[in-house]
């Protein structure tokens, strides 16, 4: 294709990986254009969406934020930008506390104490520590529900879903959504709110959505269907629980019925699935 530049060479100039321009891809950020035979293709405006959301991500904004400014649907730049605000204040407050540490060590240090590398790591994990118990919890749940088929298809599925960052982001917006619509329950869920609700939690659902098998989809389902009997119990947290679950469902399957759009929905998402959303 003329003036165009296939993905290895954009790649090259932005220093991201074709991994990374692959998940923008999937998460409906950036649409290259495709030749005769399937291949990437980058021409001037789509190598300047790319431009756009390194930049974007530069400034603190999520994939999500960025989406919702590609799409044009309302957004608040102020609001936006002193949530972004107060997130840099946070890692900032992370970094004091990291550097307090190591100036306190250092401080032993200089003073002669025995302060060997194994002391030194193990207050390190004190952090890794729990993300591994988080980890391991949600290996035990889904053992559960998760078919054979389902736990490869998620193995395969998984690196085009993030990195660790994009998944702690994720984990952090589910557990605001939940919290909001926990906060507005009860509620009609045939009402325009509820519509609302149902649309933010498959904008949140999109990278799932866009790599997700059948077998994926029926293996959360089940666990999901059964959230009150592990919920709380542990230390895997979803983000919500089981009356935000359920509610979700019924707005679901109203707006499904009603014939609403509900973008993100896979295009084999049938009437018989509907309101098994998770």
């Amino acid at each position: 294709m003329v003036d165009s530049l296939d993905i290895t060479e954009v790649a090259r100039r932005t220093g991201l990986t074709t991994r990374a321009l692959r998940f923008y891809e999937a998460r409906g950020l950036v649409t290259p254009l495709r030749s005769y035979n399937g291949r990437r293709h980058y021409g001037p405006a789509e190598l300047e969406r790319v431009h756009q959301i390194v930049m974007l991500k530069r400034a603190g904004l999520s994939l999500s934020d960025i989406g919702r400014m590609s799409a044009r649907r309302p957004i608040d730049l102020g609001q936006l930008i002193e949530a972004k605000l107060a997130a840099i204040a946070d890692q900032a407050a992370a970094l004091k506390e990291a550097r307090e540490l190591l100036l306190t060590i250092k401080s032993r240090i200089d003073r002669s104490e025995p302060i060997d590398v194994a002391t030194f790591c193990s207050l390190i994990q004190q952090k890794d520590i729990v993300m591994t118990d988080a980890n391991s919890a949600w290996a035990a749940i889904t053992d559960r529900y998760m078919s054979a088929e389902a736990k490869a298809d998620f193995a395969k599925a998984l690196p085009l879903m993030g990195d660790d960052s994009v998944h702690q982001e994720s984990e952090q917006k589910w557990r605001e959504l939940g919290a909001r619509i926990k906060a507005a329950l009860p509620l009609d869920p045939a009402s325009d709110e509820a519509f609302g609700f149902v649309r933010e939690w498959f904008a949140l659902l999109a990278p799932f959505s866009a790599v997700a098998t059948p077998a994926m989809w029926d293996g959360s389902r089940a666990m999901y269907a059964d959230i009150d009997n592990w919920h709380g119990t542990t230390s895997a947290d979803p983000g919500f629980d089981g009356e935000v679950w359920r509610f979700i469902n019924a707005a679901t399957s109203i707006a499904i019925s009603n014939g609403k759009p509900i973008e993100g929905l896979p295009t084999w998402f049938s009437n018989s699935a509907k309101g098994d959303t998770k």
